[in-house]
């Protein structure tokens, strides 16, 4: 890990892509894994906008451990080393794919939550807002749905197949990509477009990018270096700001 610490060190501007194994590792499934959403045979509705209209039960079936059970979960290593980078400087922001708002539990301050959160809820109806903890409540006290006042059920600002990601979070990302001079992957095989798309903003720009992931990427090749194991990276972080 001496050469991403060095570039870390002597970098005027990092940024850090987050994925799916990020979370993992505080113990929630990912989606595209053996165990993981994309497993059920509803899958393709849960996440769909159309479907939600139509029978939102669909989504809250699926989802009731998966989203509403994530207040359960704690950060994980990686949160906490990405945490520390911030905390000395070192680090300008956290992209990420993750829905599980775990960046934010760690108390980092500046994340582009690329695929939304579920952080807050609006009515379908009337575009009231409830917070991640009132849709909860309403899903424990045994709510099939979590619905508004009026009737209309809340959905999570999660981004739904047939919707746009969030405008000023991916913005906001390309343009810490374009200007960084390192940006850190981490966790994420970069197949999901168009997030997978922002480390090639950073090679484009000239600058590195460093790839810490279980699987190998498309872009490995490009990569400054490649490592395998995500604690290494977060040890290795967090023994060096030490």
């Amino acid at each position: 890990m001496q050469r991403l610490l060095k570039a870390v060190a002597e970098a005027k501007s990092v940024v850090a892509l987050t994925g799916a194994g990020v979370s993992t590792l505080s113990g929630i499934p990912d989606f595209r894994g053996p165990q993981g959403l994309y497993k059920n045979p509803d899958a393709g509705r849960i996440f769909d906008i159309d479907w939600f209209d139509r029978d939102p039960s669909v989504y809250y079936r699926g989802c009731r451990e998966l989203v509403y059970g994530l207040k359960k979960f704690t950060p994980g290593p990686v949160h906490l080393a990405l945490k520390k980078l911030e905390d000395l400087g070192r680090l300008d922001g956290i992209a990420t794919q993750n829905i599980d708002m775990l960046h934010q539990k760690a108390g980092s301050k500046t994340v582009w939550e690329l695929h939304g959160s579920p952080l807050w809820h609006h009515c379908r109806h009337c575009g009231k807002s409830a917070t991640f903890e009132e849709v909860c409540a309403l899903l424990d006290a045994g709510e099939e749905v979590a619905r508004c006042k009026c009737g209309g059920a809340f959905k999570p600002d999660i981004t739904f197949f047939g919707e746009s990601l969030p405008e000023d979070a991916f913005i906001a990302a390309q343009s810490a990509a374009i200007k960084a001079d390192v940006m850190l992957v981490l966790g994420t095989s970069l197949t999901v477009f168009p997030a997978a798309g922002l480390p090639r903003l950073t090679l484009q720009a000239g600058g590195k990018v460093f790839i810490v992931n279980a699987q190998p990427t498309d872009l490995d090749r490009y990569a400054a270096a490649c490592y395998p194991d995500l604690l290494d990276f977060a040890h290795a972080i967090l023994q060096s700001a030490d």
